[in-house]
């Protein structure tokens, strides 16, 4: 299929291809990028009546949408705090329930579309590594309070019920989020948006624009789509043919690792099917699939491409001081993969020019924020809300390039002392 050799490539359920745009077509809007943000946009706006034809540069999920962790949870990248501090309480508050309704948007989209490959298992723990737990159940009572959304606090011992862990002290549990293999449910809303009259192309990256006027053209190597409408929708592999949107993020890369199939050794360090992370600010996430025979854990960023086996390394590392008795459960697998960063670490959500629309920057925390701000979007297109506007304060600033890069990856490795700072003393070893 021209995936990079993952997990989720190795157990995706359609392994068809897509034909590579040949000719001149037309339609009423070409959506450039083939992730959940464009296969999301597509559906709602081939939902509505619309003429959808879409340009993926390789295969439909290539990206980050296809090989990611496949935790889907409320929240923004950005963080509640600094999101308050760029919009104010009432504004952050609403961006928000956003999120809770992404999370709902994509559940009810696998429900709906019966997305059975998805396989969709509810569930997550957020794991804290050291001894503190007050502000724990202040913001699972907030949560009750201003979102009307129920979450568990766990202390250690009913945390044991769930992991035999030295590392975690306290948890919370939202029973709320889920997991899913991602590349699946990305080939089935690709399926469903082709049932609907939508046209998906492979293997046909866009090599210009075309950008004024009330026809926009995108042209690929072998043909072109003329269109009145434009979305982009490329993330961490955009190239540069929108100069002004390739600027405005980073490519970040983040990695993986599959275990072998081992349920018995598993289960002795985890019994829950739950998605689990570490509320570390540079911290990890993790799960078990194929009904616990085998564990996937990601985690690591880096701004420059890494081996994927040496980051590994660092990833069963982080298992080990978390599971010390999976000494013996190999690793299978390793990846790797790009995702895009906004200098203010949201979704970039917009229109550039009349006609000429954005959906971008979803590195951190992208299944649920993706579902959502497709919606949105499309809403926009059709006419049918204003919603977009709560994302017109986080536009398409410089995200700084070589400098940013640098800047991102010193921040990073700032958390990482600031997370070590924090655990001393609470009795964890590395």
């Amino acid at each position: 299929m021209g995936y990079p050799d993952t997990y989720y490539a190795r157990t995706a359920a359609d392994q068809s291809e897509r034909p590579t745009l040949s000719g001149r077509e037309e339609a009423d809007v070409v959506i450039v990028g083939g992730g959940l943000a464009g296969l999301t946009t597509a559906l709602e706006l081939a939902r509505a009546g619309k003429r959808v034809a879409l340009l993926e540069a390789r295969t439909v999920g290539f990206g980050a949408s296809g090989r990611n962790g496949g935790l889907v949870s409320p929240a923004f990248a950005g963080g509640d705090e600094a999101i308050r501090a760029r919009v104010g309480p009432e504004a952050a508050r609403a961006l928000h329930r956003l999120s809770i309704e992404g999370v709902e948007r994509l559940r009810s989209t696998i429900r709906d579309l019966k997305i059975e490959s998805a396989g969709l298992v509810p569930g997550l723990l957020s794991l804290r590594r050291f001894d503190k737990a007050d502000d724990l159940r202040a913001h699972v009572a907030e949560f009750a309070e201003v979102y009307g959304y129920q979450m568990t606090y766990l202390n250690r011992e009913e945390l044991a019920g769930h992991v035999t862990s030295p590392r975690y002290f306290h948890a919370i549990h939202d029973p709320n989020a889920f997991h899913i293999h991602p590349l699946n449910t990305l080939r089935a809303i690709a399926s469903e948006i082709e049932r609907l009259g939508g046209r998906i192309y492979e293997a046909s990256p866009a090599t210009g624009a075309m950008l004024e006027g009330a026809v926009k053209r995108v042209e690929t190597a072998t043909g072109r789509i003329e269109a009145p409408c434009v979305v982009f929708a490329t993330g961490g592999y955009t190239g540069g043919l929108v100069p002004r949107l390739r600027r405005a993020f980073l490519p970040i890369a983040t990695y993986m690792m599959a275990t072998e199939a081992a349920p018995d050794l598993i289960a002795t360090a985890i019994r829950t099917r739950a998605c689990m992370y570490d509320d570390r600010r540079a911290g990890d996430y993790y799960r078990l699939v194929e009904g616990g025979r085998r564990l996937l854990w990601g985690g690591r960023i880096t701004t420059r491409a890494a081996d994927p086996a040496g980051i590994a390394r660092e990833l069963r590392h982080e298992m080990l001081v978390a599971y010390p008795q999976l000494q013996g459960l190999r690793t299978e697998i390793s990846w790797s993969g790009l995702m895009g960063y906004a200098r203010h670490l949201m979704p970039q959500v917009g229109e550039m020019a009349p006609g000429v629309w954005h959906i971008t920057a979803f590195g951190g925390h992208g299944l649920n924020t993706t579902a959502i701000a497709g919606k949105v979007l499309a809403e926009a297109m059709l006419g049918e809300s204003d919603r977009i506007r709560m994302f017109a304060p986080f536009g398409l600033d410089w995200a700084g390039g070589t400098l940013g890069l640098m800047a991102a990856q010193l921040t990073y490795w700032k958390l990482q002392a600031q997370d070590r700072w924090r655990e001393r003393g609470s009795g964890i070893t590395r």
